[in-house]
């Protein structure tokens, strides 16, 4: 990937100030979301980790993701980075998505799943994202059959105008995991939430 200095910030969660229950203003299902916002703030010019040079990068790619402490068992789909740098959201409400051109879950550097909140009328696939905990367990299944397992380390809630890029995409020593929804206030004037619930995770088996 280069040198990549653009944000990618995503319209369906993250959380910037540590913290890994819930939201101060609960949301309700039924609101209008979407995942992919720009971001102007202190890291938006922070580059990204490179994947692996190609003779190193893995043939398997992440097909399914399942989070058992919240109830999530989904297919992933390929998602890209629009043109204002954003990450565009899952087509599907109800499926998340892996950001397709950065790093293959399970080796070195931050893999991102991202998923929406809430649809137009329910809850989504990462609508229960907050309740993630310490010691949870991420199973990311592959396309070769194999399946990688992240424990959560920690969440963070973020402002989407000041997206925390270094620490979301940035360089990373190990394999690693980024979970990202929508959180905070939804606003009805833009039809996007305020903030973005990040969770972070690290390789534990596979």
């Amino acid at each position: 990937m280069g040198a990549v200095v653009a944000a990618v910030v995503v319209v369906g969660g993250v959380a910037g100030v540590a913290v890994a229950t819930t939201n101060d203003a609960p949301r309700t299902a039924g609101t209008t979301s979407s995942p992919s916002a720009t971001a102007s703030g202190r890291n938006s010019a922070a580059g990204f980790q490179d994947p692996a040079a190609p003779a190193d990068r893995s043939d398997a790619t992440p097909v399914s993701v399942t989070i058992p402490a919240i109830g999530v068992s989904s297919s992933l789909e390929d998602l890209h980075r629009g043109a204002a740098g954003e990450l565009d959201p899952p087509k599907d409400w109800d499926s998340a998505g892996w950001f397709s051109d950065g790093i293959v879950p399970g080796q070195v550097g931050p893999a991102v799943i991202a998923g929406h909140v809430d649809s137009p009328t329910a809850a989504a696939v990462f609508f229960r994202l907050d309740e993630l905990v310490a010691g949870d367990e991420v199973h990311v299944a592959m396309s070769d059959g194999t399946t990688r397992t992240f424990t959560v380390d920690r969440s963070e809630r973020a402002a989407k105008s000041a997206f925390p890029t270094s620490d979301v995409y940035g360089t990373a020593p190990t394999p690693q995991l980024r979970l990202i929804t929508c959180d905070g206030t939804f606003d009805t004037a833009t039809g996007h939430y305020t903030d973005n619930l990040i969770v972070f995770a690290d390789l534990s088996s596979g």
